[in-house]
């Protein structure tokens, strides 16, 4: 059996141009990175008469280390819907080089369901990380210059809450002390590092609709406080001009293509426990205006990835969803029954009743409290068997949600063309698309509103540090943001041990911090990494490269 990446090799890549004429993009608008991909002009936007697209979200059940298949299924369900004659773009993000070399691995979908070059994807790409990274670096730079030159502001070297970054996972500088080496090699202070998909500025990037408003939003970004407490900005240390500078060419979209030849944008890349975890707005807007269908995904699970697509980035972009995917394997679902992962081939009826509770409420989520129309799709494996399958068709009927078996992985298109077809079946029904909660509660009202709604917990409970970052917030005029959860992905709850559906918890609120310039609160409820350390075996010991350049250990 081939493996993803010489699948990708195997498959002959259409030349960028021919990509771009399929999807109706000019000559004019098209920056080319080689052959394979390019970058699209956001005039594009504002010069193409045609009326946007159907937007069609991918989203999933709770993570497990058995694996769903989400971005697989994304380009799967675009493949299929090409083939049944469907005009289609897909959105996806960007995978950051830490998982690359981690643990997960390469994040360019799998088997016959994958978007190319998957080296080039996996790696530097077109370099928009690095631009993040240096952007957020100049900031550092600045900040700490500024305080060594003077200090005009009254910045207080322990109220700083601007990290540097690096896209690595590199648990080594997670808490660092700097400026060492005497007066003229800076202010010794404590310090640290983030991997650059954590940093706000990639959240900012995802979220900025033109380079004014990117500017705008790099100004507002909070680097810290004053010795009296008052906050401190990019802006006022005159640091947002060049920073935008350095991101205008990140700003805009990537084209690439599908195994199939589908035009696929790949942009931008927050992680989805931290920040919203899905592409970028101009991302989106572009697969919508040039596509009569944008297939997209959101991070993890549909209570953190699409929770916030929907209640923080369609709120922003003015986004209305016409359908939902939620993407389930049978064998993830008897791990959430209690079944280890080395146990799962075998017939297990039981434990599938038990852990379907998680599928139905994420499907239930998606239907009544976001009133959208949603299909769930299960990835089936050779293990998997009818029974266990009509199983999952007749729990979910309950609910009035219809089941496609989806087999993308091993045939591409052809395998996601029955999905293809109920998803533009549904995307023809009108929907009353409603957020969890409104903007004019109060911050605890809508972490409470999540809590209850979306997680099924009986509420929060919100330590005494916490609240009083919420009070200094409200106070300081940031009441009226939305909430992004900080959580464990492995769970409804923030305790990632208890799988399944659970009931009768509350979830307890650790810090609450802003992200003035992304335009969120950001709301921690455990101890969630922002920089991640590598395995014991890292990804990376597998990868290689012949002498002819030719990569191979990405998966």
């Amino acid at each position: 059996m081939m493996t993803d990446i010489e699948i990708a090799q195997s498959v002959e890549m259409k030349p960028i141009t021919e990509i771009a004429d399929t999807a109706g993009i000019e000559r004019k608008y098209l920056e080319q990175y080689g052959n394979y991909k390019a970058k699209v002009d956001l005039s594009i936007l504002s010069e193409n008469e045609k009326k946007e697209g159907k937007l069609i979200l991918v989203t999933a059940i709770t993570p497990t280390p058995a694996g769903e298949g989400k971005t697989t299924t994304t380009i799967g369900l675009a493949d299929g819907m090409k083939r049944i004659g469907k005009n289609v773009m897909v959105a996806l993000r960007e995978p950051s080089l830490g998982p690359v070399f981690g643990v997960k691995g390469g994040a360019a979908g799998g088997g016959y369901a994958q978007v190319v070059p998957m080296e080039d994807i996996n790696l530097h790409f077109t370099g928009d990380f690095h631009a993040i990274g240096a952007a957020n670096n100049l900031l550092a730079a600045m900040l700490d210059n500024h305080i060594y030159q003077g200090n005009a502001l009254n910045i207080d070297p322990r109220r700083i809450t601007w990290k540097r970054c690096v896209d690595m996972n590199d648990r080594q500088l997670r808490f660092v002390t700097d400026g060492l080496g005497g007066r003229v090699n800076g202010v010794p202070r404590e310090d640290g590092y983030d991997i650059t998909v954590a940093s706000e500025i990639m959240a900012v990037l995802c979220l900025a609709t033109s380079i004014t408003d990117l500017k705008e939003r790099l100004s507002r970004i909070i680097v810290g406080y004053t010795y009296d407490e008052k906050p401190v900005t990019a802006g006022e240390l005159k640091a947002a001009g060049a920073m935008t500078a350095l991101l205008k060419d990140a700003l805009k979209p990537n084209l690439v293509q599908t195994l199939e030849g589908t035009p696929a944008l790949v942009h931008g890349g927050p992680f989805a426990n931290i920040a919203h975890g899905c592409n970028s707005v101009m991302a989106t807007k572009l697969a919508m205006k040039l596509g009569d269908y944008a297939v997209t995904e959101a991070g993890f699970g549909a209570d953190l990835g699409a929770e916030k697509f929907l209640d923080i980035k369609c709120r922003y972009a003015g986004l209305t969803p016409a359908a939902v995917v939620v993407v389930a394997t049978i064998r993830a679902l008897k791990m959430h029954g209690g079944v280890p992962k080395t146990e799962l081939s075998g017939e297990n009826l039981e434990a599938l009743e038990k852990g379907i509770p998680n599928l139905l409420r994420h499907v239930s989520n998606i239907k009544n409290v976001y009133k959208l129309p949603s299909v769930v799709a299960v990835n089936r494996f050779p293990t998997d068997t009818d029974a266990e399958v009509d199983l999952i068709i007749e729990k979910c009927k309950e609910l009035g949600v219809n089941v496609v078996l989806s087999n993308v992985w091993a045939e591409g298109g052809a395998g996601g063309v029955e999905l293809a077809e109920e998803v533009v079946r549904l995307c023809e029904q009108p929907n009353d698309f409603t957020f969890s909660y409104e903007l004019d509660g109060t911050i605890e009202d809508k972490i409470e509103a999540v809590v209850k709604k979306v997680y099924g917990g009986d509420g929060i409970s919100v330590l005494p540090a916490a609240k009083k970052q919420i009070a200094t917030l409200e106070a300081m005029g940031y009441g009226n943001l939305p909430v992004c959860m900080a959580k464990t992905q492995y769970s409804f709850s923030d305790d990632p041990a208890k799988l399944g559906a659970p009931e009768g918890f509350t979830v307890t609120i650790k810090n609450v911090k802003i992200s003035a310039g992304a335009g969120f609160i950001v709301v921690l409820t455990g101890d969630i990494m922002t920089m991640p350390g590598l395995p014991k075996v890292p990804a990376a010991e597998k990868i290689d490269v012949d002498e002819n350049g030719k990569i191979s250990g990405l998966f």
